[in-house]
């Protein structure tokens, strides 16, 4: 993506047929409000990376699959939801959470329904569901998302005022977020 960046800075100044100089200056003028997105999102990384080595997201997972087991289904997903939203936060590879916690808490959810007479497989499906929209929910205002931190620097628009403008519209997604994963554990 830098590369790419980079290199229409290049072809749309040569297109405007501006100096080399200019061209130059306008290019780091542009990268400037970037750099700060690359501090928030490179410190982010080491947070994770810090947490990997030192076994904190298994302790975590260890500690909350605990906490899950013999729940009653819908109870189950509405707190995996839970579960998942610092997780994500955590782990903001969707796929890097999903490796980390998938072989926990899928078999755990298949057990917790199959204990309740439901389908294992349902409970497959909740806690992916839960996953899902955990994940949905903080990438909309994760300060290590490149996509929300480099908008929000190209609009100058200061992470504190998203978070503002977005809570309540986050509050409402998070509970009828809610509501729908315990309906749908009755199905």
């Amino acid at each position: 993506m830098t590369v790419w960046f980079f290199f229409m800075s290049i072809l749309i100044g040569i297109i405007s047929k501006m100096k080399e100089k200019d061209i130059a200056s306008t290019f780091i003028s542009g990268a400037k409000d970037l750099l700060g997105v690359a501090l928030i999102i490179g410190i982010s990384r080491g947070i994770k990376v810090v947490m990997v080595s030192g076994g904190m997201d298994a302790t975590i997972l260890y500690w909350n699959s605990n906490a899950l087991k013999g729940l009653n289904p819908g109870l189950f997903s509405v707190l995996s939801y839970i579960f998942y939203i610092p997780m994500s936060f955590l782990i903001p590879s969707t796929s890097g959470l999903a490796g980390a916690t998938m072989p926990v808490m899928a078999p755990l959810a298949a057990n917790v329904f199959k204990a309740a007479g439901l389908s294992a497989e349902l409970g497959k499906s909740m806690v992916i569901t839960a996953y899902q929209s955990a994940s949905g929910i903080v990438n909309l205002i994760t300060p290590t998302s490149g996509v929300v931190m480099g908008a929000l620097a190209l609009g100058k628009i200061p992470f504190e005022k998203w978070i503002k403008f977005t809570a309540k519209l986050l509050g409402i997604i998070f509970v009828v977020t809610i509501l729908f994963i315990f309906i749908g554990t009755l199905f």
